[in-house]
């Protein structure tokens, strides 16, 4: 199977500037049991558990999937990931340079607010809910979580927060919720499958 990525809008990643430690990146970057926005005739979720058996991989944080921008990593221990009753939780520290000082820049301006994972498929299960198609994903091999401009789930956020930015408050992120662009490629490969 080809690796797949899921865009997230509500991920709560957030900034923490402690002292003179560098800042921090938090947040969740799946929500369980939420559905996905319309990936090409299914939606999608992410059953409790899924993220599990993956949690003891080689997982980088990356900028847009892009793995030239690499923000932490599990190996080095820059980047923890854990899941709890409600879906994926990260944490890392991005390093000192250019692009994570852009990337954090823009997530305390509020410029980007979401997260996204990459992953393999191990296990899934499709159904038709009243004519409608839905994906739930069961378990995952996990390659990367990402801070992201486009999501596929509306439940996830991001936020940066620090000591001198003030927490933007859930009305106001749902008032600034706009649709994701779709994947169009990932559209047409799901669409074969469910069409087989």
């Amino acid at each position: 199977m080809e690796l797949e990525r899921r865009f997230l809008k509500e991920s709560e990643l957030e900034l923490r500037a402690e002292g003179e430690e560098p800042p921090k990146i938090a947040g969740y970057a799946a929500v369980f049991d939420a559905m996905s926005e319309d990936l090409g005739g299914f939606r999608e979720k992410i059953a409790p558990g899924a993220f599990t058996k993956a949690l003891g991989m080689d997982v980088r944080a990356l900028f847009n999937h892009d793995p030239s921008v690499v923000l932490g990593r599990t190996k080095a221990k820059t980047l923890n990931l854990r899941e709890d009753n409600r879906g994926l939780y990260v944490e890392f520290t991005p390093p000192a340079s250019e692009a994570a000082r852009s990337v954090i820049e823009s997530i305390r301006r509020g410029d980007i607010d979401q997260m996204s994972f990459g992953f393999r498929t191990v296990s899934d299960t499709w159904e038709d809910k009243d004519g409608e198609i839905v994906r739930t994903l069961n378990e995952v091999e996990l390659f990367d979580v990402s801070v992201v401009t486009y999501p596929a789930y509306p439940q996830t956020r991001v936020d940066v927060r620090g000591l001198d930015v003030a927490k933007r408050s859930f009305e106001e992120w749902v008032e600034s919720m706009t649709p994701p662009l779709p994947d169009f490629q990932l559209m047409r490969r799901k669409l074969e499958l469910v069409a087989a």
